[in-house]
């Protein structure tokens, strides 16, 4: 019996996630043994226009175009949370999503503070990576920390700097994901929202 294909579209507000958000999903599908998802293109847009009235709602309308209403999977939106509260962010970009598109399953998720916090969650799993030093350490404030960028970049040996288009992709690729959830509240939820995406229930 054939079922149904994965299908996940996202929304991202960042060069780097253009590469390495499909990355990171398809090894989420692969720990759970779904080898064949369909991992759309991200779709680009500006962090500004996406929280203004109107703007989330056209992206999502977008990519629900790519998802298919009777496969699993849905629409994925993953910005910085700079200096918001993903706590109250979150939640309403969610329910504009979910208004635009209630035929849709939805998700939208707030990295705390940036993508690149998720990679300082787990760096010991980055050590030698792209530049980076041998030995690393999570530093106490990964989620809260600014400039995750310049984080990576003072920990580089090699004299240049973390460069998102270049680096974002092949970090994602190899950090520990099981040491992200552990130490990274806003991954955590990515991943749960994931699930949902897939199934349908919502994790704990």
């Amino acid at each position: 019996m054939n079922h149904p294909r994965v299908t996940i579209a996202s929304v991202v507000e960042g060069e780097g996630e253009i590469s390495a958000l499909p990355v990171l999903l398809r090894r989420l599908m692969y720990e759970v043994q779904i080898w064949d998802a369909d991992i759309q293109p991200p779709f680009l847009v500006d962090r500004g226009r996406l929280v203004r009235p109107g703007g989330l709602e056209a992206a999502v309308e977008a990519q629900a175009r790519r998802v298919p209403a009777d496969h699993p999977g849905g629409i994925l939106v993953v910005i910085d949370a700079d200096d918001d509260c993903p706590a109250s962010l979150g939640p309403s970009l969610l329910a504009r999503a979910e208004a635009a598109r209630p035929d849709r399953r939805t998700a939208v998720v707030l990295a705390n503070r940036e993508f690149e916090a998720w990679f300082l969650a787990s760096a010991p799993s980055l050590g030698g990576r792209a530049g980076l030093a041998e030995r690393l350490e999570v530093p106490a404030n990964s989620e809260t920390l600014r400039d995750c960028k310049g984080w990576l970049t003072h920990h580089r040996r090699d004299g240049v700097r973390y460069r998102p288009r270049v680096d974002q992709a092949a970090l994602t690729d190899v950090i520990n994901l099981d040491l992200d959830r552990a130490n990274s509240s806003s991954f955590d939820k990515f991943c749960r929202d994931i699930t949902y995406l897939v199934t349908g229930k919502r994790g704990e």
